[in-house]
């Protein structure tokens, strides 16, 4: 076996658990607690201990294993370090997303997997961050790497508390049941086998102990306390062995711990950290992102600049300094202002002056984050310019100005930002339309094109950027800036302050933000959704003769028509979906009923008979792969392949396939019966297709369905 190295960065999860508190009193039993902290082992006034989050998300550490191919026979729990953003709820859900972090080649003493990830609740506020290190004993001299050391320094002195405990003999019996079943720990025979001379206990679960003392001394009753618990595990230790946890208090909210073998004195667990403390305000922060904001150097960009500093963010404050119109050689001081005004408050930022206009300034400013901070998370399109004219009076020069800074810009920033997000799988782009360009504005051509481009740009983006959790929305704000100074009227401007829009900007650029590919206008305190809506149609003849101009002016009411609009994600929706749907002939009830009776009687039973369907004829050259996800009772995985002329059909799941159909059992018995079209259950919802889209539809072609 070899590592996979094609995992490392590539997005696992989400992965969801349902918990209520029977399972947070069964960990807490699990790790030792009793009628001594009944407060962790009774519902009535039920509290959690924080370490209950890593038993409950014991699946991602198994997906961290498969994805990394490593030899299960070798594995230990090498680090450990959670840290909470929020108070672990006695029920709930858990939504965890993460990676394989890093490789780390120690040669023959074996490799280390870093696994990271985030977890959720199931209204998308982050919870807590989970760091493992899993070390592979059989998987090391792949030619990485060493691990950088990180030795925690221990004070010269005798613990400032000792905490005895003893676990029982049968104590790893009961903490799997909260989800780390590895054989490890209690099969004796597997446990022989690896090299040990009876199971062990979980590293977690000792863990799990060492938590409850650290909060018993320092927090006792709060354990929406704890911030920080790090460790590393440094040697085994059998069930039943008792154990000794040693404390020392550095400074305030901070501790360091180790745990030992009360018996033979070895170290069981070392490099322990503890941090507690208030619990964290429930606000949207943006601690350790960076954020890049063109046009900052007033109006919108410095309000958004100065509240994301504020938050926590590291801010990028990008402004030319030219003139309203785009004339000028450009300035520093509006950025520098905005820098300093950062600094005097305690914030990070540092100032650039390229134009967005060019590739080169696009570069340049992404570069700043880079070598500043070291990456992008965030990334603000608002620069602009105007240049107002009628159509008759839009000289070349000025159309091509505004597009220049306003569409080109976006692009020549977004680029670059969006390949630095793509390799830390995050980010958060901003795009700033206006209502000039969703409705219109008289004189401004030039800048109405410019902006609803931005919406075009933003639509694309949103679904390349998807699967690496980059999420593109577009605002439309209605503010008082240097564009407008001397537009509105004084009363006017006072309530069109850029401060109004600033929250929805902000939500959209944080962690929490649930959306992707939006519209938004926002301003004076007033925020609503904008979106291109389309009716349902109607179809005029068979859809083989061409309509004629009269069949159009005969239907006219029926095109006009916004009477079941829907809005749609992509263009294959549409295509793929209704127009192609409309074609479809419409199934004669009498053929449907008789196609029921005769139905198959299960979804195994289709694909049994699939083959006999299979028509070699249309299959020439064609090379693809179909996994079927079929949900529900009798549902199940199948994989259909085909490949010159001929079809492989078999259960399991395959590793790449080319298309991937999810489907609810009873959707695709309907489906294959003739009670519906597939076109009718993609446009509804009941087929999701996953991968190449395009090569769904061969299955019509492939088969006599």
């Amino acid at each position: 076996m070899a590592l996979n190295m094609d995992a490392l960065g590539k997005p696992i999860g989400p992965i969801t658990r349902r918990y209520d508190w029977k399972d947070v009193v069964l960990y807490a039993l699990g790790v030792g607690a009793g009628f001594d902290d009944l407060d962790y082992a009774y519902e009535k006034n039920l509290k959690v201990i924080p370490t209950f989050s890593i038993a409950m998300i014991f699946d991602f550490l198994g997906q961290i294993a498969a994805a990394s191919n490593i030899n299960l026979a070798g594995v230990l729990h090498g680090e450990q370090e959670l840290i909470f953003h929020r108070p672990i709820p006695t029920s709930g859900s858990f939504v965890t997303t993460g990676k394989v972090g890093r490789y780390y080649d120690k040669g023959p003493k074996g490799a280390l997997v870093i696994g990271e990830s985030e977890t959720c609740d199931a209204a998308g506020k982050r919870l807590f961050t989970n760091i493992i290190t899993i070390f592979a004993r059989l998987d090391g001299g792949f030619g990485g790497e060493d691990a950088p050391k990180k030795d925690v320094i221990f004070p010269d002195r005798d613990p400032d508390v000792v905490v005895t405990a003893s676990p029982s003999p049968d104590q790893p019996l009961l903490y799997r049941l909260s989800g780390d079943i590895f054989q490890l720990h209690a099969d004796p025979e597997f446990a022989r086998m690896v090299g040990f001379e009876k199971p062990i206990m979980h590293g977690l679960c000792t863990y799990g102990y060492a938590c409850r003392a650290l909060m018993a001394h320092f927090i006792p009753g709060e354990p929406e306390k704890v911030r920080r618990l790090a460790c590393r595990f440094s040697r085994t230790l059998y069930p039943g062995e008792p154990i000794k946890i040693l404390i020392w208090k550095t400074q305030e909210g901070k501790a360091l711990w180790r745990v030992v073998n009360a018996e033979n004195g070895e170290m069981v667990i070392d490099n322990g950290i503890f941090e507690y403390g208030p619990v964290p305000k429930d606000e949207i922060r943006f601690d350790g992102r960076v954020a890049v904001i063109t046009g900052a150097g007033g109006g919108l960009g410095r309000v958004y600049a100065l509240e994301l500093a504020r938050r926590g963010a590291r801010v990028v404050v990008n402004d030319f300094g030219g003139a309203r119109d785009g004339d000028g050689a450009g300035s520093a001081s509006p950025a520098d202002q905005v820098v300093n005004e950062i600094r005097d408050f305690g914030g990070e930022a540092v100032a650039n002056y390229a134009s967005v206009a060019t590739p080169e300034g696009g570069e340049n400013i992404i570069r700043t984050a880079l070598d500043a901070f070291g990456r992008v998370d965030i990334l603000i399109n608002n620069a602009g310019i105007l240049r107002d004219k009628g159509i008759g009076k839009m000289e070349p020069e000025n159309w091509k100005v505004v597009l220049d800074v306003h569409l080109n810009g976006a692009y020549h920033v977004t680029r670059p930002a969006f390949r630095a997000m793509r390799e830390k799988g995050y980010g958060r782009i901003i795009m700033t339309t206006s209502a000039a360009g969703l409705y219109g504005n008289y004189g401004q051509t030039n800048y109405s094109a410019a902006k609803m481009g931005l919406v075009g740009l933003m639509n694309t983006l949103k679904l390349e950027g998807g699967k690496y959790n980059i999420k593109v929305n577009t605002v439309a704000p209605i503010a008082a800036s240097r564009l407008t100074a001397d537009i509105l009227p004084p009363d006017l401007l006072d309530k069109m302050k850029p401060e109004f829009v600033s929250p929805l900007v902000l939500y959209l650029c944080s962690e929490q933000c649930p959306v992707s590919g939006k519209i938004y206008n926002a301003g004076m305190g007033y925020y609503n959704r904008a979106a291109v809506m389309t009716s349902p149609g109607v179809m005029i003849g068979d859809g083989k003769s061409v309509p004629s101009v009269e069949d159009v002016a005969a239907n006219w009411e029926k095109i006009l028509s916004l009477k079941g609009v829907r809005e749609y994600e992509q263009l294959n929706d549409l295509v793929l979906g209704d127009m192609l749907a409309a074609l479809q002939p419409k199934p004669d009830q009498s053929a449907a009923d008789a196609a029921v009776g005769g139905a198959p009687a299960s979804v195994a039973a289709i694909f049994e008979g699939m083959s006999k369907a299979f028509r070699v004829d249309a299959a020439k050259g064609v090379d693809v792969v179909f996994q079927f996800s079929i949900g529900g009772e009798g549902g199940g995985d199948w994989v259909v392949a085909v490949k010159d002329g001929t079809c492989k059909i078999e259960t399991g799941v395959h590793g790449k396939p080319t298309t991937t159909i999810k489907m609810a059992g009873a959707d695709f018995l309907a489906m294959m019966s003739g009670k519906t079209t597939a076109m009718k259950a993609y446009t509804s919802g009941k087929i999701k297709i996953e991968g190449d889209l395009m090569k769904s539809q061969l299955i019509e072609k492939l088969f006599k369905i």
